[in-house]
């Protein structure tokens, strides 16, 4: 039985070879901007009020115009593929079932067109801003020509992380085969008979581009890295503006001042994120900055954040995806890359960040009892100071935010 986020990361770390786990599991250099997402929401608390009717509770929201049953939205994550089988139709089956969207990145082992046949929804689809830019314009002319309801533009990406764990089990573009990751991979037979018996795993939506031949495995890995473009700047938001007709969101926001510079050249939604510590190491968790970012805002785009939020073996593993709209009185975003392992467990038709709102509080019912929030650090002026509805087991209100998990 899968409860949280934890036991689908046990679950994945027994199935998975241990260089593919990694990858998922693991961030920049040291991991201190990893471990700073999840620990920074151990520092808000609550203070739950009593004696308040809670029969009816409801944890709908809308986002850019469209309905959501929870607050939830997964956040694309590339080459799903590896932990299961077109892993990223698993899970935009499971959002779509569940009444949530799902975000398709680019680098996806699924295609564009293959996601909105397969596993039809409100979907977003996710892009960088390449040094190719008739491919940028080809992939972003497909998404629209397949539904997609709106582009999430990655921004925080000039150069790739320093990822340790993945130079030290050989997850690099090419991949480096050694005794040890071999060794490791054949005791993993599900996993292996798995990817037999399917597709070879690549990046799907750039193979008509590239022009070098693909003969193993994510080939066109080396083609895809050469494609962020260290150059990209605010010229280039406005190029990408002028050729999507939908709603607009960044994600990679970490300061107020680049906040009110996306919504003056007409962002839509801003996702306040440190890539989930895979990126940039150092920087704050993403619940630190989110307040800044909504004040900077003012009410002129809609704000959700990436990062922290997931089960913990603590007694307030139920309550951080309430704590972000707490800390901020705006929509939030759950951060980190769940869906990927929920994938990789054998049982990987229901997401894990589906399963774990249904656990939470299971359609319905608006929470009526107020609390407030308190941060542990109790500074004076705290945003996490302003009032919150929700139980101490049930969702928060539907005005309280919005969630993204990635």
């Amino acid at each position: 039985m899968y409860v949280n986020v934890d036991d689908l990361r046990r679950a994945a770390k027994r199935r998975l070879p241990k260089a593919v786990f990694e990858f998922i599991d693991g961030g920049a250099e040291g991991e201190l901007t990893l471990r700073r997402n999840t620990a920074a929401f151990e520092q808000i608390t609550f203070r739950p009020r009593v004696l308040v009717d809670v029969a009816q509770r409801d944890q709908s929201t809308t986002v850019l115009g469209q309905q959501l049953a929870s607050p939830l939205i997964l956040a694309p994550t590339g080459l799903c593929g590896m932990a299961a089988p077109r892993g990223e139709l698993a899970a935009a089956r499971a959002a779509v079932r569940n009444g949530v969207t799902f975000t398709l990145s680019c680098m996806s082992a699924v295609s564009i067109e293959d996601v909105a046949r397969e596993a039809p929804g409100p979907h977003w689809f996710q892009l960088y801003v390449w040094r190719d830019r008739d491919l940028t314009r080809s992939l972003v002319e497909r998404a629209h020509a397949a539904g997609y309801r709106a582009m999430l533009l990655t921004v925080d990406v000039p150069v790739l992380g320093m990822r340790e764990r993945d130079h030290r089990n050989g997850a690099t573009v090419p991949p480096k085969l050694t005794w040890r990751n071999a060794l490791d991979g054949a005791t993993k037979i599900p996993w292996l008979t798995a990817m037999a018996r399917n597709p070879r795993i690549d990046f799907a939506n750039i193979a008509a581009y590239a022009r070098e031949p693909r003969r193993a495995p994510l080939s066109l890995g080396a083609y895809a890295n050469s494609q962020f473009d260290p150059s990209v700047d605010w010229d280039d938001l406005a190029w990408f503006r002028s050729i999507w007709p939908g709603p607009l969101g960044i994600k990679g926001i970490v300061s107020a001042e680049d906040a009110r510079r996306a919504v003056d050249e007409g962002v839509d939604l801003l996702v306040v994120s440190n890539h989930g510590g895979r990126q940039l190491d150092g920087i704050p968790a993403a619940i630190q900055i989110l307040p800044e970012v909504v004040e900077a805002v003012a009410g002129r785009a809609e704000v959700v954040l990436d990062g922290g939020i997931r089960a913990a073996p603590t007694s307030s593993r139920r309550s951080p995806w309430a704590r972000a709209p707490a800390c901020s009185a705006a929509p939030t975003c759950m951060g980190w890359r769940p869906e990927a392992r929920r994938a990789s467990s054998a049982r990987w038709r229901s997401c894990a960040p589906i399963s774990i709102a249904r656990w939470r509080c299971s359609a319905g019912p608006r929470c009526k009892t107020s609390t407030v929030p308190r941060c542990a650090s109790r500074r004076a002026g705290c945003p996490a100071r302003r009032q919150l509805h929700a139980d101490d087991t049930s969702a928060r209100p539907a005005s309280a935010g919005l969630a993204l998990v990635s």
